[in-house]
């Protein structure tokens, strides 16, 4: 078995410099909440991606998919916005990745993202796992693109932030709409912050070492949802902690 979290980010905001201390204190947590693994998914415009990378590079090993940081599997990844509203988690090799990343350098601005189309032609055919983040959020819905290419993703992210902003409704919602598109609905706690594990969790019946071995397990149904009964206190006392620390801390 493997307890792993799909939507997590390694930096507080977009607009703060990557802090390695901040980001072993999310991994600490991780792990104080029983979690094996997590999706390091963070924004792919967000300050020096590429520099977040560089420095995971030269502080942990790196296997298969993930890299090793202090016993917990941390699964290379990057959010991506795309046109005409909506948020795509990938998740797979760093070197997939970074090259990805590359690609989208033209389109980091909001004027200027990738259509959804374009982006899943661009990774159609690599080993990775392509999730629609948080497709019901009013802010960046998935709702209203063609379900023959919300078909094409790999799952739909059941988002912590959404269940305690809307209710813990919002995972029957948005398990329906996985339901009517074929696909798997899955856990992802969209942790920017540390108090915020735990609030979600999947719970494969498989340990994995790849994105291609979890897009199976995904696929396949071996897995277990689980939504902690403490949600919205994690996520309450995550948002309070966050906006203190914003304003404690060197913003660009």
């Amino acid at each position: 078995m493997m307890n792993i979290d799909l939507h997590t980010h390694g930096k507080l905001s977009k607009k703060t410099q990557f802090s390695m201390d901040y980001f072993l204190s999310m991994a600490h947590e991780a792990k104080e909440n029983g979690l094996q693994a997590v999706a390091l998914t963070e924004h792919f415009n967000t300050l020096n991606f590429t520099d977040m990378m560089d420095q995971l590079d030269q502080h942990f090993d790196y296997r298969n998919d993930y890299y090793i940081v202090e016993g917990l599997k941390v699964f290379s990844g990057m959010e991506v916005d795309v046109a005409n509203k909506g948020h795509i988690l990938v998740i797979g090799n760093r070197s997939i990745i970074r090259d990805l990343r590359q690609q989208l350098e033209p389109h980091t601005a909001k004027d200027s993202f990738m259509p959804l189309e374009e982006l899943l032609d661009r990774t159609d055919g690599y080993p990775l796992l392509r999730i629609g983040a948080h497709p019901m959020r009013e802010s960046t819905p998935l709702t209203h693109h063609a379900a023959e290419t919300l078909q094409r993703l790999d799952a739909l992210d059941v988002n912590a932030k959404d269940l305690f902003q809307y209710g813990f409704g919002m995972a029957d919602k948005v398990r329906q709409f996985a339901d009517e598109l074929g696909l798997p609905a899955i856990a992802g706690s969209d942790s920017h912050q540390p108090l915020q594990f735990g609030s979600v969790i999947n719970r494969l019946d498989n340990d994995c070492d790849t994105a291609e071995q979890l897009r199976g397990e995904l696929i396949n149904g071996n897995y277990q949802l689980e939504i902690s009964t403490c949600l919205n206190v994690k996520v309450k006392a995550a948002q309070m902690m966050k906006e203190l620390l914003k304003k404690s801390m060197v913003v660009a």
